[in-house]
């Protein structure tokens, strides 16, 4: 369906370019915007350029942050002992959302996945080791979504975290097998931090 404009053209394609968009949801958004007052999608414009322009990964954690080193990281009322490692920025939101975690994370960027191409040195885990390096770390809980990629990149973890004696664990079973974690639930994500269960770094 095309509008026989090119300005309309090019805003509808560069809509559907966003993750859930379609030509039809891209077009009923730019048609929104055409019939709200200028100012209105000038201000969304704009927010977007000063966020692709501003936004920071937090040098600590990975996660996205205003300034060099994020707000949770910088928290005195977080527990900078207690370390939850998860694949992406959207599980931190996530978790946040259900109000149970108090201490501070790690994202990897990702989980090993060798079909697709990501391995060990394509992840975050060399600033993790540093973390833990530091002999201030007691425990670490894998909030990873329960998938065979996402077993193995615990198992991977496991094998370098254990040795330093810091205590392992991952978030129970509420959250099912093959399941998403931004996906789940705030209650059943939140239980599923507060019942975590021990790790068994020994797995043959």
């Amino acid at each position: 369906m095309s509008s026989k404009s090119k300005l309309f053209d090019d805003a509808v394609r560069s809509l559907t370019s966003l993750p859930g968009i379609g030509k039809r949801s891209a077009t009923r958004l730019v048609l929104h915007f055409l019939s709200r007052p200028k100012e209105e999608a000038v201000e969304f414009a704009e927010a977007i350029e000063t966020l692709v322009k501003n936004i920071k990964y937090c040098q600590k954690c990975h996660s996205i942050s205003d300034e060099e080193v994020c707000s949770i990281c910088l928290s005195k009322r977080r527990d900078q002992g207690f370390i939850c490692i998860v694949e992406s920025v959207r599980d931190v939101m996530a978790i946040e959302e259900t109000g149970q975690f108090q201490g501070v994370y790690h994202v990897l960027g990702g989980i090993i996945s060798p079909i697709e191409g990501v391995g060990p040195e394509n992840l975050n885990i060399d600033t993790l080791k540093e973390r833990l390096s530091t002999g201030r770390i007691k425990e670490v809980v894998m909030a990873i979504s329960p998938t065979i990629e996402g077993e193995t990149t615990i198992y991977y973890l496991s094998q370098i975290i254990a040795p330093l004696g810091v205590s392992i664990s991952t978030i129970s079973r509420g959250v099912s097998f093959g399941g998403e974690l931004e996906y789940t639930d705030e209650v059943t994500l939140g239980r599923s931090i507060l019942a975590r269960l021990p790790y068994n770094t020994n797995k043959e």
